[in-house]
Parts: C-alpha cells; structure tokens; sequence
C-alpha cells in the first residue's frame, strides 16, 4: 500500500500537480506509515509485554522463562562462527569514528540550524536502545545489540540531518532514479525544471510545516 502511494506521488508530479496537492499525498503517505506502526505494537499483545514511559515491562512469569531460554556464554562461543568471531574486532572498531560523526553533526545542527531557520533533528525519534533489556540475550548478545542500535539510529539521524540541508541547499531531483530516498525528496523539484527552481526555490527552503 506504502508502494503504491509512492508511485502515486511520482505520477502526479509528471502530471504537474501543484504544492498543495502533493502535501496531501505526502500526508496520505504518513498516515499509511502510521498504520504500519501500528501493526507493529500488535506485537505488545502477542509477547506478553506493556508499554510503560515508553518502556517494556514483563510479566515476572514471562521474565523467568526468558531467563532460562537465555543461551550461556560459553555454548554462544562455541556454537560461534570462528570467522565471525574473527571480524567483529573490526566491527566494534567502527564505533571510534561512529561516535566522532555523532558529534561533529551535533556540532553542525546546533550551529547552522538556527542560522537557516530549519527545525532540529530531535535525537530520541531516532536513537531506541532497549533490546539490550531482553533477558533472553547473553551479555555478548546485549552488547551487540547496543552497538547495532547505535549505529543504526545514528545513520538515521544522520541521514535526516542530511536531508534537511539538501532541502535548504538543492532542493532538486536527481535525473535517475533512486533505489531509495530520504524524508524530505518528494519535496523538491523536478530535475531541468529551471523556471521552478528560481520560483519557488526561497519557498522550499522554508518549507517545514509538516514537521510542527
């Protein structure tokens, strides 16, 4: 349905549809992501856990079995690939310059941000660590879920960060076709429309309203 709704936008565009009507596709796009969401907490249901300040909570029954399903660590090492094994020094070596582009893109939005007048990235949408309280994990197993929440929320954050500065800076659509976008591309202008950008290019730079 997501697919479809993309492909919508992308044919009312080639039709010439205007700014407002394409904000009503967009919007239609955010509602079908919000259904898919809230598939997703049907999950909340099946498990056997509540939502509590945006934390899951248990059952102690639940907790207990979970505990016992828990693999040990040695069994884990052992049942290890020895090349997995092997790389994931390399793997946790990234954490050195994950940590060093988290915070010269802090430094960048907190500083550039408010001189363009574009709304911040608010880290918490992006950036979940909680699967680390599974108690069906070992220790290394929570380790690498931390890590890979990290990393995964920072390219995201990131990536927002990103597109935010495309959409004050070039808010234009690349020629070929994209495998897939950021947030903020079905916002900007066609590629060669060369009367829409000197247009509306001062309009689209300030055109946040669906982040408020």
């Amino acid at each position: 349905m997501l697919h479809g709704s993309v492909i919508s936008v992308r044919q009312y565009i080639r039709k010439g549809g205007g700014m407002a009507g394409l904000q009503g596709l967009l919007q239609e796009i955010r509602l079908l992501e919000e259904r898919v969401a809230e598939e997703v907490t049907r999950d909340v249901e099946e498990f056997g856990y509540s939502l509590r300040n945006g934390r899951a909570v248990f059952d102690k029954e639940i907790i207990a079995r979970h505990r016992d399903l828990a693999s040990r660590i040695s069994r884990y090492l052992a049942e290890s690939s020895l090349l997995a094994a092997a790389t994931a020094p390399l793997v946790y070596s990234l954490l050195f310059p994950l940590m060093l582009l988290d915070g010269c893109v802090w430094i960048y939005q907190l500083l550039c941000f408010p001189v363009y007048r574009v709304p911040r990235v608010r880290r918490s949408d992006y950036f979940v660590l909680d699967r680390h309280q599974l108690k069906y994990l070992n220790p290394i197993e929570r380790t690498h879920c931390l890590f890979c929440s990290y990393a995964t929320g920072l390219i995201a954050y990131v990536r927002e960060i990103a597109a935010r500065t495309e959409q004050y800076w070039c808010p234009i659509k690349h020629a070929q076709r994209l495998k897939d976008v950021h947030s903020r591309y079905y916002m900007f202008l066609p590629y060669g429309n060369a009367e829409g950008y000197v247009a509306d290019l001062e309009k689209l730079r300030r055109e946040f309203s669906d982040l408020q």
